[in-house]
């Protein structure tokens, strides 16, 4: 009996030894991997040209938090009457009610930054790409803050709490995009909303103005004008090839055109039940995080509907900036000598002598 329970105590160590053999092979292959990936990045980050550096340019001085802007001989100031709203989709099932460990919260997969001007009732949207590189709040899986480097904007959200935090972390990174535009608000919706807002609008009718999207749903035939309808919206506005490199940029543009349909069919809706607004966005709460009272959010909507603006693709435009191919992943440079004069055109206003005197 003794030899017996010492072949088994000796079966149990081999078992034991080969377990811990195991677990150290996986830890070294963790710690290799994870020192090649850090090695792929320094070496990216080394050949990142100036583009993300804050140069001077064309000679402006920013003031008083960016709110003053020298550029160009001319001095502008925010205009006060124009807010600058962060919207942003984000791919991550379900509702936005729980917080997340960082790194499991989801990642901004399309953001626009709203105009909306409140003295002439109208809107406009700047659509920014999210692989567009620029500087982001790095955090640790407990949400400790490492510090800040330049990686793509949209895991700027993943970094955070997958609600506020992250929120919050994605406005800092998009004001510091813009040469310090003071964010007013911002809002972010799963796109598990999309089906709900889609037929929540009677469907949303597009032209498919891609090829191969029959991938996707063989009613997206290349030339046809569809209505969406359920979770076929998520699917058109989602889809890109990951094979076909900088396929985000061209959802991007398939996104203008679902939204510039959506508005069509919302204000339709509204102009029948004046009820209608308030209504949608109440069953899209459990999906939406916002700093905005409900008030805030839903003039920000009537703003897209209302008034005399017919809402369109030249009321949207996309962040100037340059394409690039990496060995790993797609990149978007932003092009800040381009950016500036759009931003002053969309949130400020020229000062002048009559201007003076009125303050």
């Amino acid at each position: 009996m003794r030899q017996g329970k010492n072949i088994r105590t000796q079966n149990r160590r081999k078992k034991m030894a080969a377990v811990i053999a195991g677990a150290s092979v996986l830890t070294a292959f963790f710690l290799y991997r994870t020192g090649q990936l850090y090695l792929e990045k320094r070496a990216l980050a080394e050949a990142v040209p100036q583009w993300h550096q804050d140069v001077d340019v064309d000679g402006d001085r920013e003031q008083s938090a960016a709110d003053r802007i020298e550029y160009q001989g001319k001095v502008y100031r925010r205009n006060t009457y124009v807010k600058a709203i962060l919207c942003m989709g984000i791919d991550r099932p379900g509702s936005l009610k729980e917080t997340m460990v960082a790194g499991s919260g989801g990642q901004a997969d399309a953001i626009f930054l709203v105009a909306q001007d409140m003295a002439r009732d109208k809107a406009e949207l700047l659509m920014i790409p999210r692989d567009t590189m620029t500087e982001i709040t790095l955090t640790d899986l407990s949400g400790n803050v490492l510090g800040r480097d330049i990686q793509h904007l949209a895991l700027g959200y993943a970094y955070g709490d997958g609600r506020d935090k992250s929120c919050q972390y994605m406005k800092e990174a998009v004001s510091n995009l813009l040469g310090g535009l003071s964010i007013d608000g911002y809002m972010a919706i799963s796109m598990s909303a999309l089906p709900i807002i889609n037929d929540g609008v009677g469907g949303v009718t597009v032209t498919v103005k891609e090829q191969g999207m029959e991938r996707v749903d063989s009613e997206f035939i290349y030339g046809q004008m569809v209505t969406l309808k359920g979770r076929q919206a998520e699917e058109y506005i989602r889809y890109r090839d990951t094979g076909q490199a900088q396929s985000a940029l061209g959802r991007a543009e398939r996104q203008k055109s679902y939204i510039e349909g959506l508005l069509q069919a919302a204000k339709i809706k509204s102009g029948k039940d004046d009820s209608f607004m308030s209504g949608l966005l109440k069953e899209t709460e459990p999906y939406m995080v916002t700093d905005m009272t409900k008030d805030r959010y839903l003039d920000m909507a009537l703003a897209f509907l209302g008034g005399n603006q017919d809402f369109g693709e030249s009321d949207m435009m996309t962040l100037p900036g340059k394409a690039v191919e990496t060995p790993i992943y797609d990149e978007y440079h932003p092009d800040k000598s381009q950016i500036r004069p759009i931003i002053l055109d969309m949130f400020y206003r020229e000062e002048t002598a009559d201007t003076d005197m009125g303050k």
